[in-house]
């Protein structure tokens, strides 16, 4: 009987399914918050370093290495990051995309001069959401720009518990 993870993003949170047989479609509600349809998670699994995958999404080639090591970084200091500080949360996306090799777009680099100024995110993201949406991967998918980056970086909670799929 295969156990499926599945991640519900309004709970930040992997919940695991048991199924008495087989099933690729189903998608359980959370049992948590209720949210219909949790997004399939693939089980982590082995590979080997030394093969190189050609980059067919256009992002630039990442030393996968490196940037476990960094994401594991931003992570903690997420986890310490006082959001009532825009200047912590400035260094934090600075040390992101120089850690990925992405370019900053000239409206998240507004955006990040502003915060190291010590502007309010909250207004910055008011006045610049959309074009913020637009030019920053790592803050799209999702409403709460500059809030919704710290929770990006911080792993989901995984519930211990076995559902019924």
């Amino acid at each position: 009987m295969p156990i499926y993870e599945f991640y519900c993003p309004d709970c930040h949170r992997i919940y695991n399914f048991l199924s008495r047989t087989v099933n690729t479609s189903k998608q359980p509600s959370c049992p948590k918050c209720g949210r219909p349809k949790l997004q399939r998670k693939v089980s982590s699994f082995a590979i080997s370093r030394n093969l190189q995958e050609p980059a067919e999404d256009g992002l630039p080639d990442i030393d996968e290495s490196k940037m476990e090591r960094v994401m594991a970084e931003l992570g903690e200091d997420a986890e310490n990051l006082d959001e009532e500080n825009p200047r912590q949360m400035a260094r934090l996306m600075r040390k992101l995309y120089d850690a990925s090799g992405m370019k900053l777009g000239p409206g998240v680099e507004e955006a990040i001069r502003r915060m190291e100024a010590g502007e309010d995110p909250e207004k910055i993201d008011e006045e610049m959401g959309d074009l913020l949406d637009d030019e920053a991967p790592f803050l799209t998918g999702g409403s709460g720009g500059i809030k919704a980056l710290r929770r990006k970086l911080r792993p989901p909670a995984v519930d211990d518990s076995l559902y019924e799929l």
